[in-house]
Order: C-alpha cells, then sequence, then structure tokens
C-alpha cells in the first residue's frame, strides 16, 4: 500500500481518541454518529494526501469498533484492525497510560508497517450476525452449566422437601435457558439456510466424520467465509494447534509445543472433533492406535488429528465438494 498518512484512533465505549502520525495532531469525538461525520470532516481539512494514500489503524473491540467499521467502509476509507496484544508487543516497553498514548503508539505501529498491512474488509452482514449469535449461544450455555451444576450440587447435600423454592427457581431458570438456547440454535440454522454460499460450505464441512455444527459455524465465522486464511496452516497458528519450536542456542533445549496465544474456543472444538473422529472414523482410529502402540505421546497424536481435520475443512470448503472417505475404498 502507498500510505502517506496514518491516523491512529484509540476506540472505546463513548469516545474515539485520535492522533495524526506525521503531523501529531490529536483529537477527541464521541462514537457516535455525528460524531463519526465530524471525524471525516477533521481528517479531510486536515489531511495533505489523497484519500486512497490515507489510513486509518484502531484496535478490534468488537461491538464498540463496529460502527466506525461500518462508516469507514461505506465512506471509502482504507483501515486496517489489529490485535492489541500484537501493538504492545511491537513497541517494547512502555510507561504510562491514556487515550491520548494509545492512540499514538496505534498510529506508529500502523505507519511502521504500512508497507506490507492489506486494508480489512469487513465480514459480510450474515457472518457478522452468526458471530454474535454464537457468543450469545456461549453465554447462554455458561449460564446453564452454572445453574445444572448448582442444582445438582444442592440435590446431593439438601433435602428437597425442605428446600422446594431453591430447587424450582433453579429447574425454571435452567428450562428457561433451554428454549433460548433453541431459539438462537434455530436463528443460526436460519442464517445458514438462507445463504446458498454458507449453506454450501456449512453442508461440505459437515460431512466430514467428527466435525459437527458447532465447529462448521465457528471455522466459518472466524475465517469470514473462508477469506480472511490464506490457508488451514495460518488458522491452525490462530488456532492454538500448529507447533512451534523451543529452542535457542546450546542451553535451551525445549520440546516442541503449541502456543497458548489462540483462540481457547476454536481449539476446544477442534479437540472435540478429533476425539469423535477417533471414536467414529476407523482410518483415524487406526492412525492413533498405531502411533500410541509405537510410544508416541498421546496429546502431540491429538493434535496431529485436529491438524488432519483442520485440513479437510479447508480442502472441503475451498473445494465445494463433500469430503471423500477413500479409505472405505481400500477395505
Amino acid at each position: 500500500m502507498d500510505i502517506k498518512e496514518v491516523i491512529g484512533i484509540d476506540v472505546g465505549k463513548e469516545e474515539l481518541e485520535l492522533l495524526m502520525h506525521t503531523r501529531q495532531l490529536s483529537v477527541t469525538f464521541a462514537n457516535t454518529p455525528s460524531g463519526l461525520k465530524k471525524l471525516q470532516k477533521w481528517a479531510t481539512n486536515n489531511v495533505s494526501c489523497a484519500k486512497p494514500k490515507l489510513l486509518f489503524a484502531f484496535e478490534h473491540t468488537g461491538l464498540y469498533s463496529y460502527p466506525i467499521s461500518v462508516f469507514l467502509k461505506e465512506n471509502g476509507f482504507n483501515y486496517i484492525m489489529v490485535p492489541g496484544l500484537e501493538i504492545r508487543r511491537s513497541l517494547g516497553i512502555s510507561r504510562g497510560k491514556d487515550d491520548k498514548i494509545d492512540a499514538r503508539k496505534i498510529a506508529l505501529y500502523a505507519f511502521r508497517r504500512r508497507d506490507e498491512v492489506a486494508p480489512y474488509q469487513l465480514p459480510k452482514k450474515e457472518i457478522l450476525e452468526i458471530k454474535r449469535l454464537l457468543s450469545l449461544r456461549e453465554k447462554l450455555v455458561k449460564q446453564r452449566a452454572g445453574y445444572q451444576g448448582t442444582l445438582k450440587e444442592n440435590k446431593r447435600f439438601l433435602k428437597q422437601k425442605d428446600n422446594q423454592i431453591l430447587f424450582s427457581v433453579h429447574e425454571r431458570l435452567i428450562n428457561e435457558l433451554n428454549k433460548q438456547v433453541a431459539i438462537v440454535e434455530d436463528e443460526l440454522d436460519s442464517k445458514i439456510n438462507n445463504d446458498k454460499q454458507l449453506k454450501k460450505m456449512y453442508q461440505m464441512i459437515t460431512s466430514i466424520k467428527g466435525v459437527g455444527p458447532q465447529t462448521a459455524l465457528f471455522t466459518i465465522a472466524l475465517t469470514n467465509g473462508f477469506t480472511q486464511f490464506e490457508n488451514w496452516r495460518k488458522f491452525a497458528c490462530y488456532s492454538g494447534i500448529a507447533p512451534f519450536p523451543n529452542r535457542s542456542g546450546i542451553s535451551i533445549r525445549g520440546r516442541t509445543k503449541v502456543s497458548h496465544l489462540a483462540n481457547k474456543k476454536m481449539k476446544t472444538l477442534l479437540s472435540s472433533c478429533a476425539s469423535s473422529a477417533i471414536n467414529c472414523n476407523p482410518e483415524m482410529k487406526q492412525y492413533y492406535e498405531k502411533r500410541i502402540n509405537e510410544g508416541k505421546n498421546k496429546m502431540s497424536t491429538l493434535n496431529i488429528i485436529r491438524n488432519k481435520i483442520l485440513a479437510r475443512i479447508f480442502a472441503v470448503a475451498n473445494r465445494g465438494t463433500p469430503y471423500v472417505n477413500i479409505y472405505a475404498f481400500t477395505n
């Protein structure tokens, strides 16, 4: 990208703190539709380069950064959203913190990498809606599990006839959460079925033995319909299942292991897929048992199967045809 100016933005719930890198101009606007219009006017009046040579940069803060993402896209501005950890680690030790300092750090980071970065592409509306529904479902499931655990413990140690209200309230809450989870799942099904492209991706992914609906939905959402990651290896790194060496000189000889910097939800789903595949897929079961009998580590073997499954997910999604179990034709 031929970028001449960068504006860093610290996105907050109420305000947007902006800093223009080359001129070190700073300003604050409300994180509202009227504030975004003022932001556009300020940028137009103070930037000397053409619009294609201007880059906005800010952290991905979920709901708070969504309005500015849509606004910049609709008005033809280039922008990138960067993980906060990446910015902090790239700029070294820091003392002190406020919104203006954060905006300056973001602007500096983006200006240094202006020749490497590509403009962020906002996912289409359906994928954004699926992401929000998945997040809601996860919260509901966690709440339900909490009430179920509490009720189980209460029933174990307390007499029901003396604690009828305690038990009945928990049971009603669990039943209501069951209904709400079902409503969210029905809406997810509707979103997938009403979009031909997403429906086809979903069908291709779930054709793989061991891969269930939740894994398919999360993979589609997190990859933005398989457009955000170049290949499955990049997504394996993002999901925390890509092994990395741990060696340096002659003093450090650690074993190769996965990184804790990952999307833990996706890692958990892929682990469930691997366990399921070992039980229901003869090919994976044979491979697992062979390695274990050879004395290989169980977790490393499980991780290999996680990677195999992810590679197949990307293959069928990009190819557009269901998974073919070749192993079945060899027996």
